[in-house]
């Protein structure tokens, strides 16, 4: 193989690009995400979560007013329009009061960290699409490269064919080589064409360059690997979510506990009789008895605030299970990547010290292809090694907050 050719096709899909210009800008990024119909339904059930708090803070107690008309019928035939209203109202504890005011707190706080994940879920996702998108187009570029070369052997030969130079049979095997790799091509052009709508139909707001940006090399994570998983913990919005949901469920089974005192009704009654000749004022004091039933409530939100106490911490060990994986899985394939950039310069040499040899006449055409066929495979294993290890860092950096994350968002320090 030509090594100018190879190099020209490497230059295409790799490039020299900055650390992050292959990427979609924050701004674009972050107008893409909250675009999400699921980022659009978090978002509401944040505003549903702020009323119900508010709601709790009022209290779920009103003021009733009832009246009574009556007509007063005595023995001797006499009738007297007569009426009662009474006005009132139940009244919570005060510990029950502070009990709601902080139930909903933690409901408004697990909903706006529920959002906050479903963000970084969806910035997850766009990291996939978007890596997809260039990994498809890197196979494209490569194959057209290495189509076009192929072709330029097969015009050659074919010109030393018709002046005596070459036989026909080393024409027929570049035709084949021609046709399969027309394959290659048409194959990689169509898983190419899917990527690019699946990209352009799940985050329809953002565009897609018509060309492929250049691509950097993958570096190491800085500061090694620790760090980083320890601020992926750090910052999971599902580990916080978890904790608030268990602390909701705390201040549940504390509010049922204290519901068992039930809370006392107080209101004032007027009455009228006898067509206004007598008249009353009082007050009514209502306190209802729990019984079994409260008890059995109590109980209940206990068990379940233990429950979600154990899933909040069984939250955080899978966490760090998935932090040392998506680290450690972005360490291994930038090594991957390093041995593939070994093998292509092997593969690269060997391709063109066989092509110097074919042309001097010392090996035959089969040789050459199968040389070819090698460089051609390293090369596009090197470009898909690049693109799997750029997605995996670019996935430790989302994880971790410090990419396509609200410039204020470096998640709760749990």
């Amino acid at each position: 193989m030509n090594r100018c050719a190879l190099a020209a096709c490497l230059v295409l899909i790799c490039g020299t690009a900055m650390a992050d210009d292959f990427l979609p800008t924050d701004d674009l990024a972050l107008r893409a995400i909250g675009e999400q119909p699921e980022v659009r339904a978090a978002t509401a059930d944040v505003e549903a979560a702020r009323a119900e708090a508010r709601g709790l803070d009022a209290g779920p107690h009103e003021w009733t007013l009832g009246v009574i008309p009556q007509q007063r019928t005595t023995r001797n035939g006499a009738s007297f329009h007569e009426w009662e209203t009474q006005l009132g109202r139940s009244f919570r504890w005060p510990g029950k009061a502070r009990l709601d005011r902080e139930i909903g707190e933690h409901a408004r706080n697990g909903a706006e960290l529920r959002l906050d994940d479903v963000r970084h879920q969806a910035a997850r996702r766009l990291a996939s699409a978007w890596m997809d998108w260039l990994r498809t187009g890197t196979v494209v570029i490569a194959a057209d490269a290495q189509l076009a070369l192929v072709q330029r052997q097969r015009d050659v030969v074919a010109r030393r064919v018709s002046l005596g130079d070459a036989s026909v049979r080393e024409r027929e095997m570049l035709d084949a080589e021609c046709a399969q790799w027309q394959v290659e091509a048409l194959a990689a052009q169509r898983e190419a064409d899917s990527a690019r709508q699946r990209l352009s139909t799940g985050f329809p707001t953002l565009p897609v360059p018509e060309r492929l940006p250049a691509l950097p090399e993958p570096q190491p994570l800085e500061g090694g690997a620790t760090p980083w998983r320890e601020r992926i913990v750090a910052r999971s919005h599902e580990i916080s979510a978890a904790m608030e949901e268990a602390a909701r469920q705390d201040a549940l089974a504390r509010r049922s506990r204290a519901d068992r005192r039930a809370d006392p009704e107080i209101g004032v009654r007027v009455m009228r009789e006898r067509d206004g000749a007598e008249s009353a004022i009082g007050i009514v004091l209502g306190i209802p008895f729990g019984g079994a039933r409260r008890a059995a409530n109590a109980d209940r939100e206990a068990a379940r605030a233990d429950a979600m106490q154990a899933q909040a911490q069984a939250m955080r060990r899978q966490i760090e299970i998935e932090a040392w994986e998506t680290v450690h899985r972005a360490e291994s394939l930038r090594d991957a990547w390093r041995m593939r950039v070994v093998a292509l310069e092997a593969t690269t040499a060997v391709a063109a010290r066989t092509k110097r040899a074919y042309e001097l006449g010392e090996t035959s055409l089969t040789e050459l292809l199968f040389a070819q066929r090698n460089a051609r495979q390293a090369a596009l294993d090197e470009a898909r090694a690049r693109v799997d290890a750029l997605e995996a860092a670019l996935l430790v950096r989302i994880d971790a907050h410090e990419t396509w994350h609200p410039a204020d968002d470096e998640g709760p320090q749990s």
